[in-house]
């Protein structure tokens, strides 16, 4: 197709003009069913069982602990590095509390993993495609405290999948409303004729129910097999991994079903099984630095603390007995503070861990530990697809979950074209993919993205459809080379706890230990447990203490040579974790901090 590259560019980094050329005119709508159809991004209510589960009520009472502890203990000055939603999160109910914070983000955009930017059209670039379940309660109460509730664009109940045999046709799993839990789920999929006959569903019942008795306990016992190895060692039918798995492992993680630990996948389960409206999702009415993470800077701010942008870290200083005495930056300027929070993904810490950490095991298990990479596509076509308001799974090699975000999202509305956002994966190797799409042009990305989208639209896109079918207008490929930590078998054991060996540090992130994974859920949570660590210390209260360490790490730790941090080099998004349309600048950024993730795999 004619297409132009979005002049899309991370704020503070520079803008290339790649490939630009002149649109191809829009056509006429060509159906006529479809003449005159205005598609208009609906609301829904909020699902009423949503804030009537334990977990909402446990997490309410964990964010009612926050301002309980106001005017309590010694007040503390709280730095915290990052400001992502973790870093967000953690600032937040550190001022609920009535404690002073200090949020420092390298980039001049909040987010980090949910951040976003617009092109030179004023259209929204964002990082992944973000969505929000009803087995969220700390992201749900988060909303309700912030009073923005009604940002949530609540879709109708149901789970809407690709059928790959019948291209252009999709099946679903419907929630009938006022059916409980677990009942609904199950009645959902017995309802669904197309994915599994009656005897697959029946086999895949039964290594299911250890998990609805014994809770998570059994769920963390998993984490040693994966999804397939899982499947095979209970006797599940073989195609339930193609018509349910697959699908769930890469909105899940980005990861194939082969890699995936089974953990992430009875966690999600358990959730949604449990909770009546635990799998009815929304959209954000719009771009969330300005619907999510404002409102966030706003909190904190009115309540004595303060959020910084452009202000990226160097280098911990540390003292004699290897607790922090202040924050280097990169401008030449200290932090000082009585309690230090690093809120940056796993990959960025290891970069800047202390020579005088690095002996601890606390800290070497790290090196189990990694983000997977992702990629988010954005596609502008010339004419309104067929489509819902809905997320949908695609079930392609390629493509995990998109949506068209003109028709679910408010701010992206748009009733004659529509605005694909798609997530890209497995990308590499780690994630069970035979090509490191990292490594591989914008224009080789779109081509195999094109491919897919005329299985998936064969009236509508490709050379199959009528004059050639739907134009391509412009696109964005954002590429995240280390996103959330890869939850492949065996690694949620070196997840550490938030409290740390050293007296005045603590750890955020959804990488830290906390029973919703790497999600945004487990951001805000990971956040709010890193405040609490310091609520509870600052008012004399005993701590839920340190997660104990893999015996192998505590003796490997005793040989480990202790170097010099590496640092963060570069100033792109990419050195700070993030993702980007990766332009010269990220590439050599990419280059000097991660280099394996521009070699090509090799071939076995």
């Amino acid at each position: 197709p004619r297409v132009r590259r979005t002049q899309a560019r991370p704020p503070g980094a520079m803008a290339m003009r790649m490939n630009t050329r002149t649109a191809a005119p829009r056509r006429a709508v060509r159906s006529t069913a479809r003449r005159g159809l205005r598609v208009v991004a609906k609301d829904y209510p909020k699902p009423s069982q949503i804030d009537k589960t334990e977990n909402y009520r446990i997490a309410g009472e964990l964010s009612a602990k926050f301002p309980a502890f106001n005017g309590k203990g010694e007040k503390k000055k709280v730095a915290i590095i990052g400001g992502g939603l973790s870093g967000l999160a953690c600032a937040k109910y550190l001022a609920d509390a009535g404690h002073e914070p200090l949020v420092l983000e390298a980039r001049d955009v909040l987010g980090g993993k949910v951040s976003a930017w617009q092109d030179k059209d004023g259209d929204w670039i964002e990082t992944g495609l973000h969505i929000f379940f009803g087995a969220y309660p700390n992201m749900m109460n988060l909303f309700a405290e912030l009073d923005i509730e009604e940002r949530l664009q609540w879709k109708t109940h149901k789970m809407i999948f690709a059928m790959q045999e019948l291209p252009g046709e999709f099946t679903t799993f419907d929630f009938i409303p006022g059916i409980p839990a677990p009942f609904n789920f199950g009645l959902a999929i017995l309802s669904n004729q197309k994915m599994l006959t009656l005897l697959e569903k029946l086999q895949t019942a039964p290594p299911l129910v250890p998990m609805l008795i014994e809770g998570q306990p059994f769920i963390d016992a998993q984490d040693e097999l994966s999804v397939t190895e899982f499947m095979r060692k209970y006797g599940m039918p073989e195609r339930i991994n193609e018509e349910v798995f697959i699908a769930m492992a890469k909105a899940l993680d980005f990861i194939d079903p082969d890699k995936l630990s089974m953990t992430v996948v009875l966690t999600a389960m358990n959730r949604f099984l449990n909770e009546t409206d635990g799998l009815q999702m929304a959209f954000l009415d719009g771009n969330q630095p300005d619907r999510l993470c404002e409102p966030m800077k706003q909190h904190v701010e009115a309540r004595g603390g303060e959020v910084r942008t452009s202000a990226p870290f160097k280098e911990f200083e540390l003292n004699e007995d290897g607790s922090v005495a202040g924050l280097k930056m990169r401008d030449g300027t200290t932090i000082v503070a009585d309690e230090y929070i690093s809120a940056v993904p796993v990959d960025i810490f290891k970069r800047i861990t202390p020579k005088a950490w690095a002996n601890m095991p606390f800290f070497r298990q790290f090196d189990n530990l990694e983000g997977i990479p992702v990629i988010n596509i954005h596609m502008w076509f010339d004419t309104k697809l067929t489509g819902v308001d809905h997320l949908c799974f695609s079930r392609s090699p390629l493509l995990s979950v998109y949506a068209d975000m003109s028709t679910c999202c408010k701010e992206y509305e748009d009733p004659d074209k529509s605005m694909l956002e798609l997530v890209f994966a497995p990308c590499s190797p780690i994630a069970g993919g035979k090509t490191n799409w990292i490594s591989k042009t914008d224009e080789e990305i779109i081509e195999a993205t094109m491919g897919e989208l005329a299985r998936l639209f064969p009236t509508e896109i490709g050379p199959g459809a009528p004059d050639g079918g739907a134009k391509l207008l412009k696109y964005a490929v954002v590429k995240t080379p280390r996103s959330v930590y890869a939850a492949i078998p065996g690694r949620n054991k070196y997840r550490p706890s938030q409290e740390t060996p050293i007296s005045n540090f603590t750890l955020a992130g959804d990488w830290t230990s906390q029973k919703f994974l790497g999600s945004m859920e487990g951001a805000v949570l990971g956040g709010k447990l890193a405040a609490e660590v310091v609520v509870d210390r600052a008012c004399g209260n005993p701590t839920k203490g340190l997660k104990e360490v893999q015996q192998h790490v505590v003796a490997d730790a005793k040989a480990h040579v202790a170097k010099d941090p590496l640092g963060v080099a570069g100033d792109s998004p990419i050195s700070y974790g993030a993702g980007m349309e990766l332009n010269a600048q990220g590439k050599a950024d990419l280059k000097v901090n991660d280099p394996a993730q521009l070699e090509e795999p090799v071939a076995v």
